[in-house]
């Protein structure tokens, strides 16, 4: 079977915005969140990406808090890390944790946009800002990867950031295959259809990996679309709590579990983790 034909299912856990009282599934300490990597993993998952909270839900960059959570996921699962460098503030204090810590992957934001979700029921903003990712930093950023021999995932919220690989690319700071994300469904950022997303997938390297990350409800119909355009999937309770058919979901798993059984009514077959590594580090297994 073709590499194509692999799905990689990744899981985003916790965001960095969202509390339990959206949610209660939303974990927030470290043993919660490798509790929810545990679960993500046996529906699936060979990737988890993980923003570090405190114990009060607050969004935190602390290196000794991702080492705990690293630390409490290795002893459930081999599972994946992908860590955050999303938010706010100076981008030094966005990359320690990924230097001292050396996931396998780190998520690389590859542009700036108008970052909100428009309510047409209420005429109103649900949130809005300005997202501040300027080549200054992206590049930084992929260099303090590239030295820590962690796999950039560049996340892709228009077709301008998607174009931006080229200049890491010229500069020597991306392995292939490139792992792209495409975030679909930000009011300011690519809207969230499969015709805008077989456009994105086309304007990317060829062997290239990407995946579709659909915030709330599109995520369901874009997991299908990226089913049948070749892609891979990320699911979790970071871009939308629920299920297929509408109820809340009870934990990541259960996400993941039904992103698995998509993958199977497509035709695919949902990647191992020892097929995910073979597939991002074609180099080790040579």
């Amino acid at each position: 079977m073709s590499q194509p034909d692999k799905v990689i299912i990744s899981c985003a856990l916790t965001g960095a915005v969202t509390t339990k009282q959206h949610c209660p599934a939303i974990p927030y300490t470290p043993v919660e969140i490798a509790e929810e990597a545990r679960r993500a993993f046996e529906a699936g998952a060979t990737i988890v990406h993980i923003h570090a909270r405190t114990d009060d839900g607050l969004p935190s960059w602390d290196p000794a808090l991702f080492a705990q959570i690293k630390q409490e996921t290795a002893a459930r699962c081999p599972v994946l890390l992908n860590w955050s460098t999303g938010g706010m503030g100076p981008m030094e204090g966005r990359v320690r944790h990924v230097v001292e810590q050396r996931p396998a992957i780190a998520a690389l934001n590859m542009g700036s946009m108008n970052y909100a979700k428009w309510r047409k029921e209420k005429k109103d903003f649900a949130f809005k800002f300005i997202f501040q990712n300027d080549f200054a930093d992206i590049i930084a950023f992929a260099r303090a990867f590239h030295g820590a021999g962690v796999k950039a995932e560049m996340e892709c919220f228009d077709t301008g950031h998607t174009a931006s690989h080229e200049v890491l690319a010229d500069l020597g700071l991306l392995e292939r295959p490139y792992h792209f994300s495409f975030v679909m469904g930000v009011t300011g950022g690519i809207p969230a259809t499969a015709r805008h997303l077989a456009f994105q997938a086309s304007n990317i390297p060829v062997g290239s990996r990407w995946k579709v990350i659909g915030i709330s409800r599109e995520q369901w119909p874009l997991a299908m679309a990226a089913l049948s355009l070749g892609g891979d999937l990320r699911v979790g309770l970071e871009d939308n709590f629920y299920l297929p058919d509408g109820t809340m979901a009870a934990s990541n798993g259960e996400l993941v579990a039904a992103a698995a059984a998509l993958v199977r009514l497509s035709g695919r077959q949902v990647a191992t983790l020892a097929e995910t590594r073979a597939i991002l580090w074609p180099g080790e297994a040579a």
